[in-house]
């Protein structure tokens, strides 16, 4: 007999999950637009504004790694999610690049802190034996919030001034406060050894090295996809198919909602090469066909493509991240996983910001997509030859976190 996924206390992180990551990604893909037209950004400002955020969530997710075990989960999740809503009424106050830039440093911090306690709170309310499975529906929330927010955000962006998106996000971050107040975190008790190698500011206290292999890998994915996020608006409205660019997430989430149950469970049973490796090829696939995306069909194929590939890959080294580590750097693991998808995340709209003058969008992509296919080894060397990549997996895992 299967054991209970479906919990109460699950179904509210995914849900709070859902609406943080909604606004999140809502704002990644809008908030350029906003730079440009508000303060009369360059490119490369513009994709700053975009990815400061995400260095924001990296100094969140240090420290909330850091001190998730020592302040409270719960404690850390309901400050994480107040800030949050602080900082979504500072946006309608901004007069300035400076201040929307600060703001969004602000937002990102505080995203980052409610963000690794969620991601840590759903390892502990997962059944060690439907752990793919688990772990995977979580993504898929995330998932889901890479589509359904960039959709909102370009259709309020197209039908209504932009502080539609400020009032939309704000009602989001207090939905999840409200769902979050009725969440059961496990909290663990720290032994005084487990208390005494937390202290200090080492390496080790910020970062779960057994969970970086995989992380780094997940990175790589992570710096690809920032281009689709921060870029598509700029590139469909180049080749007169914005109408389809709206509807491309749209067709992301299709793909990994049809997907993602026999993904899961493929994981659980097979080993994470047996999903890890079709993604990779999917991502590949999907940004070369971006690249050529001049009518709309083409571009929501590549859109499919794409969310199996990246919405697959990143849920699958997600399990496998938090999976490697003992149970009390379990939150380490968390943030370990989060903070260097972030740094993908966050460096990769600034850096193609300076890129895209010279070569275009075009171009861009297809740059991307070979930088896809070097995850291939990638994969392969870090984690892919490991025995744990294989069939068993779950077992061999897991196995890691008892210690």
């Amino acid at each position: 007999m299967k054991e209970k996924l479906w919990t109460k206390d699950y179904i509210s992180i995914l849900i709070t999950n859902f609406l943080l990551m909604l606004t999140f990604y809502l704002l990644m893909v809008t908030i350029s637009v906003f730079a440009v037209d508000a303060f009369n950004a360059s490119e490369s400002q513009a994709g700053l504004a975009s990815s400061i955020f995400v260095i924001g969530a990296l100094v969140g997710r240090i420290f909330g790694g850091k001190y998730l075990d020592r302040i409270g989960r719960k404690k850390l999740l309901m400050l994480g999610i107040s800030l949050m809503i602080i900082s979504s009424f500072f946006y309608f106050g901004i007069n300035s690049y400076g201040m929307l830039i600060a703001n969004r440093l602000l937002h990102g911090f505080t995203f980052g802190l409610a963000g690794t306690v969620l991601g840590t709170a759903v390892a502990t309310v997962i059944p060690k034996s439907r752990s793919g499975e688990g772990i995977g529906y979580f993504a898929l929330s995330m998932t889901l919030a890479t589509a359904i927010g960039p959709f909102i955000g370009i259709f309020i962006q197209q039908q209504f001034e932009f502080s539609m998106i400020f009032v939309f996000c704000l009602i989001c971050i207090a939905i999840s406060l409200v769902f979050s107040l009725f969440l059961k975190t496990q909290e663990i008790t720290l032994t005084a050894e487990q208390t005494a190698d937390l202290k200090g500011f080492k390496l080790s206290n910020l970062i779960e090295k057994k969970s970086v292999p995989i992380t780094l890998i997940a990175a790589v994915t992570a710096f690809c996809y920032s281009g689709v996020l921060s870029f598509l608006s700029f590139f469909a409205t180049e080749n007169n198919i914005a109408l389809a660019a709206s509807f491309f997430f749209i067709v992301y989430a299709a793909a990994v909602l049809v997907t993602r149950p026999l993904s899961g469970r493929m994981f659980d049973l097979k080993g994470p090469n047996f999903i890890m490796y079709p993604a990779i090829i999917s991502l590949i696939i999907g940004l070369f066909v971006l690249s050529q995306s001049t009518v709309g069909i083409v571009l929501l194929v590549s859109g499919a493509f794409i969310g199996f590939g990246y919405g697959t890959y990143m849920s699958s080294a997600q399990t496998v991240a938090v999976q490697s580590a003992p149970a009390h750097r379990v939150g380490l693991a968390t943030s370990t996983f989060f903070i260097l998808t972030d740094i993908g995340l966050g460096i990769g709209p600034f850096i193609q910001g300076m890129i895209v003058p010279s070569v275009g969008y075009s171009a861009l992509y297809i740059i991307l997509g070979i930088v896809a296919v070097i995850c291939l080894p990638l994969h392969h060397f870090l984690f892919g030859r490991k025995p744990a990549s294989k069939k068993g997996t779950v077992e061999a895992l897991t196995s890691n976190t008892e210690e």
